[in-house]
């Protein structure tokens, strides 16, 4: 009897020590597994800042090239007011496209260093998407593209800093336009929600993205890479700006996208984002 009870415990031993070393071997595959996780993430970082910058190159040296070589034109020009005058706006073009290159970078390294602050004001959303839309409708015209607007009539106001709301719809807009050939349609609607949120969306005809296209476009400094995107400049932080901007105003915001199948952002805003703030739940029921 006291034999069996010794090969009972031994029994039990066995089984306690295989149960340890089973859990010590899971528990190191996790850490492994999380270690890789970590290392790709990382990786992919540094791959999307090294092509950031790789891209920055460019697009500050297009510019500045473009406002020195001007310059020393207009300088051995003489008496040609209206040379002067175009190789003049051309150097204005040219340093308005820096401008809002540094100001996209500044703009993206206050809000990842958490210290953006928004200046709200009340803000009528009809009369604010009217004075986008004049600021992107020639372009469209010109491409024969096709704007729609389907604005509710009972749009309310909100509360909201006004330039930052401006840049996120101008630069939907403007996106939309670039990546949509000629001949496409751009709809923009935007109508009022429950719990006292607003809702627009920019939808258009263009060339679209998939699934990890979108990741990629939503991450600071990313940009997508094929035929159709390597034609247009850019920084690759519209989308990302315009996603935290949205989400300073304590909105959400959406992508859905098809490759060659168009795109619709989404995004909603309270119409008080102090009041949202000082009731978190509300946000979360929006």
């Amino acid at each position: 009897m006291y034999a069996s009870f010794l090969e009972h415990r031994k029994g039990n031993s066995l089984l306690s020590r295989y149960s340890e070393e089973l859990g010590t071997c899971v528990s190191r595959a996790r850490s492994e597994r999380a270690l890789r996780a970590a290392a790709m993430d990382q990786a992919l970082a540094n791959r999307a800042k090294s092509e950031f910058l790789a891209n920055m190159s460019h697009e500050l040296r297009t510019p500045l090239n473009a406002i020195i070589g001007f310059s020393e034109l207009i300088r051995y020009l003489g008496g040609n007011p209206e040379k002067a005058c175009e190789y003049s706006g051309l150097i204005e073009q040219a340093g308005r496209h820096l401008l809002e290159i540094i100001s996209d970078i500044l703009d993206i390294s206050k809000i990842e260093s958490g210290r953006f602050e928004l200046d709200l004001e009340e803000a009528p959303v009809r009369e604010l998407i009217g004075a986008c839309v004049s600021l992107v409708e020639t372009r469209m015209t010109q491409k024969h593209q096709m704007l729609q607007l389907k604005l509710a009539p009972d749009l309310p106001a909100i509360r909201a800093d006004v330039t930052r709301l401006k840049q996120v719809i101008i630069n939907l807009l403007s996106n939309a336009h670039k990546f949509t050939p000629e001949d496409g349609r751009i709809v923009l609607a935007a109508t009022p929600s429950a719990n006292d949120t607003v809702t627009i969306a920019i939808q258009d005809t263009g060339i679209g993205m998939s699934g990890e296209q979108i990741a990629v476009a939503l991450t600071p400094f990313g940009q997508i890479r094929n035929g159709h995107t390597r034609a247009h400049e850019g920084t690759g932080l519209g989308l990302p700006i315009a996603k935290a901007l949205i989400e300073q105003h304590h909105g959400r915001f959406y992508i859905n996208s098809v490759e060659n199948g168009g795109t619709t952002i989404v995004f909603t805003l309270p119409r008080d984002p102090d009041q949202v703030a000082r009731h978190p739940a509300k946000e979360g029921a929006s």
